[in-house]
Order: structure tokens, then sequence, then C-alpha cells
């Protein structure tokens, strides 16, 4: 199936008495927290909020800056000890972070972590994609810098309302699409805002990550772990019986649509990423899905979205889709300077089409290769090896050592600002997002996004407003 032929083309939670701006809600900032700001000690006291296997994998970049992390945060207790016992790869690497994290305090609600913790200079938030927002919104209220993890929301009205929320804010944020710091990524923006490769009207990411057939929620009950908090692991989202199946990480609870958005909101967030910044996309104003089966509780076992981008400055209208599932290619007819480069289509990608050319990066927008239809080789090269994009300036900063967190680190502490920061996010998390509003409504959705609203489709509020029980969030 060549699926560019098989498919055609309420109020989200109030700010308060802030208005638009973090800036309005706390009296006194940590040192580190805004912009510019320096900690006295040269070192920035760090939270972590959700301490599973992402927290594991971000907490020693943290450690060799030399930064405090002071408080750790998880409504399972066991995950808790379990980080400070074990943290880390190997046993070098183990022991330090563990060091590390001996004093740090143990909370179980990140609420009474912001109030209880006065020096505090940061978060990286690393719990389920349904907290993201609220926990990003809470400490950003209290004039923390954050690191969240990818998605930043869970719905449109969600990525919307953080986006209100950053309006004239100083503080430093930070997303966790990791592949944005790469030099790769950075020079295939430069490539593609050139013109190198020509207009570019279709650009195809994909992943060939399956789950089971979409399903309904179990109401068998499994007995709920000791230490395990269910109702706050639940959160904003709504209390189902417990299974242990929704523990392991996002490829765990992520296919539950009631706390994540499958592999959309898992590596589609990531792909996504590349298309956004280098062809300045804006709001979709179309958004059309085609699933493997109907949906029900679940994020289906295959599936092609598409969304439709109108022109934009020296930009052209552009399609970009996003493919899952087992089989999860571009059309076959893309892909013949990829089978050229690689022997075969790679398992994960994202493909730009230009007029002069194609470009290719992985699913994370890093170890890009290009091939422009001039070229005398059938194989592509490296972005940062063809002799065509090597006069073209370089406009975006290089981060020493290709290091995420490091930049949101120095960001903290007074260096450069952020190159993912929550602006910027917010975009990303309306684009994914819609894309999950049409596979809801189960039909083509004409997106108007100045209104938040699929134009001439009411059953979609629905689902750009998703309820949140209020409970873990006020």
């Amino acid at each position: 199936m060549n699926p560019r032929t098989a498919l055609t083309r309420r109020s989200f939670l109030k700010l308060g008495s802030a208005g638009v701006g973090v800036l309005g809600f706390p009296q006194i900032l940590p040192s580190g927290a805004l912009f510019g700001a320096q900690p006295a000690s040269g070192r920035l006291n760090v939270a972590i909020i959700g301490c599973g296997n992402r927290s594991r994998s971000l907490i020693p970049a943290v450690l060799e800056e030399g930064d405090n992390i002071v408080a750790l945060c998880d409504v399972n207790a066991a995950q808790i000890a379990r980080l400070k016992s074990t943290a880390g790869d190997g046993k070098k690497r183990s022991a330090g972070v563990a060091a590390g994290l001996a004093n740090a305090k143990a909370y179980d609600d990140y609420r009474k972590l912001l109030a209880a913790e006065p020096s505090l200079d940061a978060v990286i938030i690393a719990a389920g994609q349904r907290w993201h927002m609220p926990m990003s919104k809470a400490a950003l209220q209290a004039g923390r810098a954050v690191f969240c993890e990818k998605p930043l929301a869970h719905s449109v009205a969600e990525a919307r309302e953080i986006a209100v929320l950053m309006r004239g804010s100083r503080l430093v944020t930070q997303i966790g699409t990791q592949g944005g710091a790469t030099d790769a990524f950075r020079r295939s923006m430069e490539i593609m805002q050139a013109g190198l490769l020509g207009q570019i009207r279709e650009v195809h990411c994909w992943m060939d990550r399956t789950f089971p057939p979409s399903e309904a929620i179990a109401q068998e009950a499994d007995p709920i772990p000791a230490g395990l908090n269910w109702d706050a692991w639940c959160g904003p989202s709504p209390v189902h019986p417990f299974k242990e199946y929704y523990l392991g990480g996002c490829l765990k609870w992520g296919r539950w649509l009631d706390y994540g958005d499958g592999h959309l909101a898992d590596m589609g967030a990531h792909a996504h990423n590349l298309p956004l910044r280098a062809l300045e996309l804006g709001p979709p104003i179309r958004v059309v899905v085609q699933s493997a089966e109907p949906v029900k509780a679940s994020y289906p076992s295959q599936n092609d979205f598409r969304w439709d981008f109108a022109a934009r400055g020296s930009f052209a209208a552009v399609s970009v889709w996003w493919h899952d599932g087992p089989t999860a290619v571009p059309p076959p007819d893309l892909t013949g300077d990829l089978v050229a480069t690689y022997g075969k289509v790679p398992t994960n990608g994202c493909l730009f089409v230009g007029e002069k050319g194609i470009l290719c990066s992985d699913a994370w927008g890093q170890k890009g290769v290009m091939r422009l239809k001039s070229d005398a080789s059938p194989k592509a090269r490296g972005v940062l090896d063809h002799e065509a994009a090597k006069p073209l300036a370089v406009v975006y900063p290089r981060i020493p050592g290709q290091n995420h967190m490091k930049e949101f680190l120095d960001a903290c502490k007074g260096g450069p600002k952020t190159f993912q920061s929550f602006d910027l996010a917010a975009q990303a998390a309306e684009f994914g997002m819609t894309g999950m509003v049409a596979l809801r409504v189960g039909r083509e959705i004409d997106w108007d996004s100045q209104n938040l609203k699929a134009r001439g489709c009411s059953e979609a509020d629905r689902w750009i407003h998703l309820p949140q029980r209020k409970k873990w969030i006020t």
C-alpha cells in the first residue's frame, strides 16, 4: 500500500491572576532560574521528578557537570530506592552516581518538593507523558528552570497552555529531544534553509516499532506493588484497575491512550523536531490518519499520519508524514537513494524530498546524509561532509560534546539560551497532538490553530481538551 494514495486529504486550565507570563508567579526566584543568572556557588541545586529508566540515563550528565542533586521524587518508593542503589552504567559510574544521590531527599509528591526546597534552581522531569505539562507548569510557576522529557503535552490544549505560560518568560527551559543537540541536526537545518535541496514538499518520518492491535482497558486488577501510590501514578488521567503491564517505561504505559500517545508521542516527537525547525512549519492546516484497526483504549498496531502545512515565507506548502508499525517505511518510489546508500531502507528515519535532492536523518534528526540529483555517486554522503554543503555559513551554535543536558545546565548558569526551549516544544506538541485528535475522531480534520478547533467537527473538542483530575495537579 502506498500511504500517500491510500489517504485523502473545554476550556484548558486557566492560568490564574498571574496572566500569560511566568514572571508573575514567583515571589523569590532561585539564583540560577533566570536566563543569564549565575548561581552564587557556581553549582546548581537540581531535583529529579520521576525516577525510572529515563532518569537513570540523565542523572550522570548532571553529576558530571558538578551540580548537586538535592531531591528525588516518585510515586513509587521502590523507584527511588532502586535509583539510589544502582543508578548509572558500569560499576565505576554506578558508584559515582550512588554517591551523588546519597544525600538527596526523597519525596512522593512533586508539589511537596517544590514547596520544601527553597534553594532549588532546576528540575528534571522524566515522569509519564500525562504528567509533563502539569509538572512543568508547577515548576515554572515556582520560578524553577525546567528540563522535561518529550513530548511536552498530552493534548493540544495543554500545548497551548504551556505556550501561553512561556510568553515573556526568562526562565530556562529545555525539552528532551536530544538529537537537536548534534552538529548533524543543526547542519541539516542550515542546508535546507539555504535552499540546497530546493523546495521541499514532502517529508516522511518512520519507525518500525509496533504494539498489539488496539484493545479495551482490562477490568481485572493485579495486586498493587508495595510502595506504589496507584492513584497518584494515574495523576491527572483516569484511574483504571492496576495492571503490571502499565509499569516499565514509555513502551509499556505509552500504549494506553489515557496515559500516553503511543509511538507518535514516543518517537514521533523526536522525528518531527527536524522538519519543524528546518522548515519553520507553524501549525498544520489539515490532519489525516489511517490505522490498521479501529481505535479502542490503546494505540493501534500500525498507523500512517499526514499533516499538511501551508506555504510560509520562502517555504512551499509541505506534507509531513509519520509511519509506525512492523512495515513502516516511506513510499518505495522515494527510497532509491536510501537503498543505494545502505543496501536497504533503514528501520527508522526522516526523509526530506526536495526538488534538487534528498536529505535523510535517523528518527532523532541526527546522522544525516544527503544526495543531490546532480551528484555523480548514487550514494548519499554525510551532511557534515558533502562538498555542496561545505561553503554554507554556520548559522546555529554548536555545543561542545553535543551534550544536550550540558546545554541546559550551562544556560541555567548564565550561558547561551537553550536551543530546544519550551516555546518550540509547545509548537511540536501541538503538531503531534493534532494527530491524536484525528486518530480519536477517526477522520480527516481541518485544523484551526488560532481557536483550537477542528472545523466542522464538534466531536473533536473532547480530544482537544482532555478532562483532567484536579486532585494531583492543584
